[in-house]
């Protein structure tokens, strides 16, 4: 396995952020939405087109920089500004932002005092929505060993993400990946949603970006790979799409996953905004 430095790739936590009132806060902020959006040294599997097959853990550290650095440039969005009704508009500033010890990537955000927010402030409080963020892996080591194990029981490569190019997170109805347990889990569909909903708005950017997916996986750029998928579970030819929305196909696939229902979770898992950055 190889990284591409260019993708941006999706993740998630279940854990809910959870929102507050601040007495002492400006009177323009509806609340403080605080959580953590990514847990440190928790081993998930990975399945998708555009990054492949594997487990992967985010070491402590790996957030260090990036929030040293690029704090002032990170965006805190509704579901990664997709959203047909909210789209890109900011949630609200970060008030703080740093790794807590050896648990993960916390985050406190302002709530603006704005419709929008209004709107999702009944299900924040009741803890209905997960956290996700946007990245770019900028150093990982692998292990491909290969051995099976309790943990990786089909003996598949290794990732550890030591340092992380922060874009994006916040709230989103469906996270993927999971948050603090002993047993592996899955992501999926989460990185192939974010570049289905990418392509309806600058198609030519996502297919210039597969392409050098698929020369990274073949060595070269016209050797034969099955193309990145737009819709690829869709039924019948013709799927109920909205045009800034996740499609139906892709929607139940994130529902069937096995980190949101119960039973067993060592089995092989499913099938597998800056928006120009």
């Amino acid at each position: 396995m190889r990284t591409l430095r260019d993708l941006q790739v999706v993740r998630g936590v279940r854990p809910a952020p959870e929102i507050r009132t601040d007495e002492g806060a400006e009177s323009d902020v509806l609340g403080v939405l605080s959580g953590h959006f990514s847990m440190f040294n928790n081993l998930y599997r990975i399945e998708s087109w555009w990054e492949g097959t594997f487990l992967e853990r985010v070491a402590p550290g790996a957030f260090r920089k990036t929030m040293r650095e690029r704090r002032d440039q990170v965006v805190v969005a509704f579901d990664h500004g997709f959203d047909f009704q909210i789209g890109d508009k900011v949630l609200g500033p970060i008030r703080e932002l740093r790794e807590d010890g050896q648990v993960g990537a916390y985050y406190e955000v302002d709530l603006l005092d704005t419709s929008y927010n209004r709107d999702l402030a009944p299900a924040l409080k009741r803890g209905l929505y997960g956290s996700s963020f946007r990245f770019q892996v900028i150093k990982d080591d692998w292990d491909r060993s290969g051995e099976p194990s309790d943990d990786n029981p089909d003996g598949l490569p290794i990732r550890t993400i030591r340092e992380v190019r922060l874009h994006e997170f916040g709230p989103v109805t469906y996270p993927a990946n999971p948050e603090a347990t002993a047993n592996l889990r899955s992501v999926v569909g989460m990185t192939d949603g974010y570049y289905e909903r990418v392509r309806s708005t600058d198609p030519r950017r996502v297919e210039a970006l597969a392409e050098r997916v698929r020369e990274l996986r073949t060595g070269r750029p016209d050797q034969a790979e099955p193309a990145a998928p737009v819709v690829t579970d869709a039924p019948e030819a013709v799927t109920a799409h909205h045009p800034s929305g996740l499609s139906a196909a892709v929607r139940a696939r994130i529902l069937t996953a096995p980190f949101l229902t119960t039973g067993a979770i060592h089995e092989s898992a499913g099938t597998s905004r800056s928006r120009g950055e």
